[in-house]
């Protein structure tokens, strides 16, 4: 499994949230199998995502769809402060689930 990770901080949650939430990209049909979205303690204007895919041919596409159709102008994701940071990883280990 790949995950691309992706960093960066917002000017309001809420704003970032509902854009989010409208997907422009489509993560399930672009391969994303799944994703999570945290906030460091005490910085409610950041986010950190993780989205996971089987390949990273499949993260690679959708970061370079997210530079050219997202991120690519300030007036196209105005919720964003600033650019974001990012990165793909292989899992290597799996975690053992607590029963």
């Amino acid at each position: 499994m790949f995950t691309l990770q992706i960093e960066h901080g917002i000017k309001d949650f809420g704003m970032w949230k509902s854009a989010y939430d409208a997907d422009p990209l489509g993560r399930e049909a672009s391969g994303v199998r799944a994703e999570r979205v945290f906030r460091p303690v005490g910085e409610e204007h950041y986010v950190v995502l993780d989205l996971d895919f089987a390949t990273q041919a499949e993260a690679e596409q959708f970061l370079g769809r997210l530079k050219a159709q997202v991120w690519s102008a300030p007036s196209v994701s105005p919720a964003l402060a600033g650019g974001p940071k990012t990165r793909i990883v292989e899992q290597l280990i799996a975690s053992r689930q607590s029963q």
